[in-house]
Formats: structure tokens, sequence, C-alpha cells
């Protein structure tokens, strides 16, 4: 179609290729990342003379920021992915895997570049041809014991060796391993590894033999101090955290949480060994797919300047579509969550028939637990007009609780970042929330005596302290609303985007690139 040799016209600012070789002609090697969720900055392409490759899942809902640099064009920047049922344009290629017994040896690998950054998708028709990913760990772990491999393997085969490689969660923790053992005598063993961990509760954890099975990696690696767990498993995630170069969580606090035995599932003891390696860095938001100004989804756009007129025009449509009671004057609190234990919606539970008091409307958008959902459907019988329990994900709907809700529910027993509250703060909804993880790091608590802070906290796991932190939030709105509108305000100049991260990332990388 007139897109140059080899290429094929899929999207109008999407060139999808054959796969081959990829060449900047500006520098030799670069970064790698694997993994299942690149919602951090992946700032390699700042980054002069090292350039960037990302192996990630595509199913991952966060952002990766691999925006370029007009002023630093001395890179590239490449990801890596299973391609499951993402078919555009492969081109099969032959891989021979000295380990793991029922490995094929046949690949297929689909290439795109978009904005600068190379994207191949790994294809197998053995292991992302059926099933869906996360809901069964047994089929999961042979995936994505393969897609490890494969990743390297195929680098190894385009001659595109990386600087470092940046893994993400369980699903891609065996790239450190494969690093220092099957692959260390080849180009793409020279990289340092970085190991991210967005969720620890989730760790690849199963029986050993079968693991090994698998994997096919030696058998030093399965010892009490790197993969063994419990005698008898194996834990894929904890054989990462012993063989990458750093680890990094998903806020600073978070990285503190997860030493401690209440947050460290498990792992506690293992990170604490390890603690030289860990660094906090926070997500951000894509600023400009959230952004109320443009946002297409809005009956009124605004920005800081005029939100606090036409929130009230947001307000009204919300109230309007969801079968609230239309009035500008009762506060309206959302909560936009799964709805499971983690998000803290037993205490939710506890304090609802306290707030409603005939001011106050709460918006429930979500799905999760069924007991949960059957409650949250009884308070919207119970208190029609005031309760809307919307039980499902829709995403005008999202945006419209965002832009029309007076404030946000995130109180979490635990967050390892947290995308609500930075969305809530982006569109002038003031955060109510837990002081855990990413959510004490991104919302500093309301102080009266000098009009600061952008919401409103509470510390300990306690009903009643999120009944007082509503309560003072409600105080707030209703008796000195001058100094809610100030923080409203606060709260959209707020920088919530991934260029303060995008720093922290690309020091980071700069920091284990290798020195010529």
């Amino acid at each position: 179609n007139g897109v140059g040799e080899g290429e094929v016209e899929l999207y109008p600012d999407v060139a999808v290729r054959t796969c081959k070789k990829v060449t900047d002609g500006t520098c030799d090697r670069g970064i790698l990342v694997c993994g299942t969720g690149i919602g951090m900055a992946m700032t390699a392409n700042k980054v002069p003379g090292i350039r960037a490759a990302v192996c990630h899942d595509p199913f991952s809902t966060e952002r990766s920021v691999l925006s370029n640099d007009a002023n630093v064009m001395c890179m590239g920047a490449r990801v890596i992915a299973p391609q499951l049922a993402l078919y555009l344009l492969d081109i099969w290629m032959g891989l021979t895997f000295k380990n793991g017994p029922s490995t094929p040896k046949v690949e297929r690998i689909m290439e795109y570049q978009k904005d600068g950054v190379v994207y191949d998708f790994i294809d197998n028709d053995e292991f992302f041809t059926w099933g869906n990913p996360y809901t069964n760990l047994i089929d999961d772990i042979p995936k994505f014991c393969y897609f490890a491999k494969a990743s390297l393997a195929a680098l190894n085969y385009l001659d595109w060796t990386p600087d470092i490689v940046h893994c993400h969660d369980w699903q891609a923790a065996l790239v450190p391993l494969y690093l220092r053992t099957c692959f260390q005598n080849t180009n793409v063993g020279r990289a340092n590894a970085v190991l991210t961990i967005h969720n620890l509760r989730f760790q690849g954890i199963y029986d050993r033999k079968m693991i090994q099975y698998w994997s096919g990696l030696p058998d030093y690696v399965f010892n009490k101090d790197c993969m063994i767990q419990n005698w008898l498993d194996a834990n894929m995630l904890k054989g990462g955290i012993a063989y990458c170069n750093k680890i990094t969580t998903v806020s600073n606090t978070y990285a503190g949480e997860i030493q401690t035995e209440e947050y460290g599932e498990g792992l506690a003891e293992h990170l604490r060994y390890h603690n030289n390696k860990i660094r906090g860095i926070v997500n951000g938001i894509d600023t400009d797919n959230w952004n109320p100004a443009t946002d297409k989804l809005l009956t009124a756009n605004y920005d800081a300047e005029s939100a606090v007129e036409n929130k009230k025009i947001n307000k009204k449509a919300l109230q309007e579509s969801l079968g609230l009671e239309v009035d500008d004057h009762k506060m309206v609190i959302g909560l936009i969550s799964r709805l499971t234990n983690q998000k803290g919606l037993d205490l939710v539970n506890a304090v609802i028939p306290g707030i409603m008091d005939g001011n106050t409307q709460v918006v429930v958008l979500g799905t999760g637990d069924a007991w949960y959902e059957n409650t949250f459907r009884y308070y919207e019988y119970k208190y029609k007009g005031s309760f809307c329990a919307y039980i499902d994900y829709n995403e005008n709907v999202a945006h419209g609780i965002y832009s029309g809700c007076d404030a946000i529910l995130v109180p979490s027993r635990f967050e390892p970042c947290g995308l609500t509250q930075l969305i809530a703060m982006r569109y002038g909804a003031i955060p109510i929330v837990r002081e855990t993880g990413g959510l004490k790091d991104t919302v500093s608590p309301y102080n009266m005596y000098d009009n600061t802070g952008n919401g409103f906290t509470f510390d300990r796991y306690e009903s009643g302290l999120l009944y007082d932190a509503i309560n003072r939030a409600k105080t707030l709105y209703f008796e000195s609303r001058k100094y809610w509108d100030d923080m409203v305000i606060r709260d959209m100049n707020k920088d919530v985007s991934w260029e303060k991260s995008a720093k922290q990332y690309k020091d980071l990388y700069v920091e284990l690139t290798p020195r010529n």
C-alpha cells in the first residue's frame, strides 16, 4: 500500500512490518523491558546512548511511557509482548532452545513501529492461541516460562542487544535468571536486569517440578535463597528478586511496606535481604487521555480556572443519568473500584448507613465479589435517589463520576500505587484515602490551619477512621466551601503525569548502563 517494502498499512498511524532487524544508526545497545504491567515510565529513549526495548503484556491497562525527546535522539526503544490473540502480521522464524523439554522450535514475531518505538509480539500456537491470561495459574506458568526465554532468544536472533532488561511482575521474573544461566554466554547475557513489582500478592508459586520442567533452569537456582518456597514449591518472583540488579515498586511507601510481615506476602525476609536493590517510583497517568479540558465524554469541559462552575454541570448530568435526586447542594461521593476486600469495601459497607444523612449521595461503579455487588444493590434500594450501584465497568460512566463527583473514596487495605486518586485529582474530585502505598505518597492530608493539602486521609484500617475522614471532608464542603474550591483548583494543578517518574527511571537506567 505504498508504505515500503515488507510493510502493511494497518492503521493510519501504525505500519506493521515483517520481523527484521531495526537500527537507528546512532547506537548499538539499549534497554529491553519484559513484563505484564508497564504502567511506569519507560523513558530509556530519553537517555543519550541508550536504546530501549520493552517486553510486556498487551493486556496491561496501564500506560507505558516511551515518549521521544526532540533533544535526545541517540537511542531506540523496543517493546516485546506475548501476541496472545492479537494477530496482525507474522513471519515464521526458527528458534531452537536447548532447555525446556516441550518447547517448540518454531516462533512467529509480528513487529510494528509507532512514535519511534518498535513493538515485537511473540506468538506461538501451543501457548498463545487459547485460554485467557491471568485466570488459571497452571496454564499461565508454561506460557510465561516460554515467553521469558523466547524474548531473550528473539533478541539474539535479531542481533539487538540491550544494556538493561526491565521485567515486570512474576510473569517476566524468570528473565533475570535466564540472563545469568541459559543466556549468560550470549550477547543478551551482558545486560543488567531491573524487576518491577506491581503487586506482591501475585508471585507465580507452584510445584517445583512443574516450574523446573517448563523453565529448563538448572538445579542450582532451586534453593531456599532463590526459587524454593515452602520446601516443595517454586516461586518465580522470588527467583527474579534474587537474580536482578535492581528492584522497583510503583510507590516509595510500598517499597518499604513489602519488607514488613504485614505486607510482605511471605517474602518480607527475602526482600529485606535484598533491600539494597529496592527503589520506589510512583506511577503517573496519561494526562492527555485523562484531561477534563478535552475529554469528549464529559457534558461540560473545564480546566482549573473553570472547574468550580463547570463541574456543577457535570454533577447535574451525573445525577440525572444515574437516577439520583438532582440537587447541586448535595455532596456526591464516588467509588470506582474492583469490588474486593483489598479495596477496603468492608470499611465502606460499615460506614454507608452513617453517611447517608439526606445531604450526601453515593455512586458505586465496579464489579467483583457477589457479596459486595448485592450489598450495594441493597443500599441502592434502601436509599433510592441518594445511592446508585452501577455493577459493571463502563468507561463513559467512569468519566462522568470523576467529573461530576465532589469526592472519591479509595480506602484500600493496601495499594501499591493506585491510579484512581490520581485521575480524581486531575478532574477536581477530592480523594478520601487510607495512608498506604501510593495513596500515602500522592495524597497529602488537608491542613485546616494553613489551607494546604489535596485530600483527606486516615491511617489505621478501621471503619471509624474512614467515617471520620468522610465527615471531615463533608464539614469542609458544607461549611467552608471556598477552602474546598481552593483544594479542587490545587488538585487540578498538581502534576500527576509521568514526567517526574520518567526522570527517576531515566536516572536508574543511566546508573545501570555500562560505561564504555
